[in-house]
Parts: C-alpha cells; structure tokens; sequence
C-alpha cells in the first residue's frame, strides 16, 4: 500500500511539473511572436544599378532600424540614381588613389551617380571634405555602422566609404531621388 501511496505522489508531482512546463512551453510562442524578423538573402557581393548622372548629391542621412542601419543620398530630381557598392579591403580614392583610413572591421565602398557639386557652375553644392567623416552624419549608438569617410567627388560621382562592424549583408534601393543602402545587424533572420 505504501509503494502504491508512494507511487500516486510521485505521479502527483510528475504531473504538476508537466503542468509547470506547459505553461511555461505556452508562453515562449507569444514571446516568439514579438521577435522582429529581419530579411535575409541580401548577401554581401558587389550591387549596382546604371542610370545616367549630373544631378548633384544634396544630402546624406542615416537611420536605426530593427534589422539594419541605413544610409540615404538625397538628389532632388535626379531620378533613379547609379550607383556601385561594395566591400573593399582599403578605401582608395577615385581619380589620385589616396589611401582614406575608415574605421570597422569592413569597409563598403558607395559610389552614387551624383557629384558633390553643381555640374554647370562647379559650386560645391554637399559640403563634404575629403578623409573626413560625413557633415551632419552623427552613427554613434548604432549597431552596425562605425565610421563614415567622404572621399570626394570625380567624373559625376561621389565616393563613400562607410566602416561596418563586420562584413555582413546589404541591399541598395534605387529610389526616384534617392538611394538607399541598409547594412544588415547580422546574418541570421532574425534580431
């Protein structure tokens, strides 16, 4: 009698622990159903697009967002803008080939089809200097992003380059414009 007594109690206990574990194991799925899913599938090859210039570059911003930091290039009625991005070991300057220091553990090159300047006039129209960071870009606090380096304008286009934390995927978006170029915070789907 007191094997089966003993017997009940430890099914008492076995079931009150299952019943722990399922509310427990009810719960994770509407935790689950909170978590940002991010896109993946960018990779992290070399992105272009084509299209023709002469538009000047007037601004460029930047953005946090769940799966990725942004950078946009803002040229006013210059359509859908060209463009070339990528990862590179060194920035070197197009035209002279200096060297242009940027902090990361990469660095992604952006050309845009758009000079820094008035095409007809030759006025500097985006205030960038050359090796410096980007004016009015403050990245501090973001997840992927960690420097930013203007590298000057030459035939039609400006020249970025844009330290990263890691080599990690990205996607241009070719907007009437702008440009658009989000590095993603990781490689998984998921935040």
């Amino acid at each position: 009698m007191r094997r089966i007594g003993a017997a009940v109690a430890a099914l008492a206990l076995a079931g009150t622990a299952l019943g722990a574990s399922a509310s427990t194991v009810g719960a994770a799925p509407a935790a689950a159903t909170r978590a940002t899913v991010c896109p993946t599938g960018w990779g992290s090859g070399v992105k272009g697009g084509v299209t023709a210039g002469g538009v000047p570059l007037a601004d460029i911003r930047t953005g946090r967002h769940d799966c990725f930091d942004r950078m946009v290039f803002d040229v006013p009625g210059g359509g859908a803008v060209g463009y070339y991005v990528s990862y590179v070991d060194r920035l070197h300057q197009a035209g002279s080939g200096n060297y242009i220091p940027v902090g990361g553990g990469a660095v992604l090159e952006v050309r845009v089809a758009a000079p820094s300047y008035d095409p007809e006039s030759g006025a500097q129209v985006y205030p960038g200097r050359v090796a410096r960071p980007l004016p009015g870009v403050d990245i501090s606090g973001y997840r992927t992003f960690r420097d930013t380096r203007f590298a000057g304008s030459f035939e039609g286009e400006t020249q970025i380059g844009l330290g990263v934390r890691a080599r990690l995927p990205f996607r241009v978006l070719q907007l009437s414009d702008r440009l658009v170029v989000d590095v993603a915070h990781s490689w998984t789907s998921s935040r």
